[in-house]
């Protein structure tokens, strides 16, 4: 089939890879979001997806929003038999998605209905899902409500971050959305209409979502904690100022903190919450690096019985 790509953080790229490499398929054209300022300078940058598809010597399409008729126009002259789709960013109009013959197919990571929305993977180490996937399904207007081509699964570990899980699925992934393509154009392959039970949403998390309550039970701290890793940051106020936290786990022999209250040692941080105390590992001050929390709290100077939080 001749296929037009479309995707643009670097969790699409494996997928991408996928396709050209088997070389199946033509990969004939590749849609991204506008370049985006990055980094202290703000310079504008390519997202992941274009530099690869530039790098292959393919054609990249971006448009500032999918219905701009300029890009509706190529896309037609392209003449596509079908669009995969990994994160693309954008929700896709109509008129376009009535121009491929055999339509736009998305790998979404979650296992459909479950999670369906922006942030999948995100939501289920946050619900503490021990078993998350992937799915291929063809899209229509609803949101990730289309019928499902394949799927596959993946454990959520004790320790996983959403990062963690999103790497690994975004590998996986990107074999089952070209075996996808594979069905499809030898006709082994038909979509199969979701479930109406089971349907969960997840939107996207915003800054506020990402902020650790302390009168939460330990293990809604640490799910938030992990589901919140890389991307946007769980976090939490220590002196007015914000604190990431990079990594923290539940002590589950420890219960005699008041929730946000800090215990430090030369070795150790702990912070009570509405259970038993957590340990934090790893945090990130306001304008610094990274660093290990019993570093972060020798420079500090935590007080007897101080807060954090607050």
């Amino acid at each position: 089939m001749k296929l037009v790509f479309a995707g643009t953080p670097e969790v699409a790229v494996p997928a991408l890879d996928a396709l050209i490499s088997a070389g199946r398929h033509e990969v004939a054209a590749v849609v991204t979001r506008p370049d985006a300022p990055a980094g202290r300078g703000r310079r504008l940058v390519a997202s992941p997806v274009a530099e690869r598809a530039e790098e292959a010597g393919i054609e990249v399409l971006k448009p500032v929003r999918p219905r701009d008729e300029d890009f509706l126009a190529r896309l037609r002259e392209i003449a596509p038999d079908c669009c995969p789709v990994v994160a693309y960013g954008a929700l896709l109009p109509k008129t376009a998605l009535d121009i491929p013959a055999r339509g736009w197919v998305n790998l979404h990571f979650s296992l459909l209905p479950a999670w369906r929305g922006a942030a999948p993977v995100q939501h289920a180490v946050m619900a503490g899902d021990e078993v998350t996937g992937a799915s291929t399904f063809l899209i229509e207007e609803g949101l990730d409500s289309g019928p499902v081509y394949g799927v596959l699964t993946e454990e959520v570990r004790p320790t996983d971050t959403s990062g963690d899980v999103l790497t690994r699925l975004a590998f996986a992934g990107a074999g089952l959305l070209a075996a996808t393509m594979d069905g499809i154009e030898d006709g082994t392959l038909h979509a199969v209409p979701q479930p109406e039970e089971g349907v969960t949403l997840a939107p996207k998390i915003t800054v506020e979502d990402a902020q650790v309550q302390w009168s939460a039970p330990a293990l809604r701290v640490d799910r938030v904690v992990r589901g919140c890793t890389p991307a946007p940051g769980a976090w939490t106020l220590f002196r007015r100022e914000r604190l990431k936290l990079i990594q923290a786990v539940p002590v589950l022999d420890r219960a005699d903190l008041a929730p946000g209250e800090l215990s430090a040692s030369k070795n150790n941080v702990y912070v009570g919450t509405g259970s038993h105390a957590v340990e934090l590992l790893w945090v990130q001050p306001q304008g610094k690096k990274p660093m290990r929390a019993a570093d972060w709290a020798r420079g500090v100077r935590i007080a007897p019985g101080e807060l954090i939080g607050v």
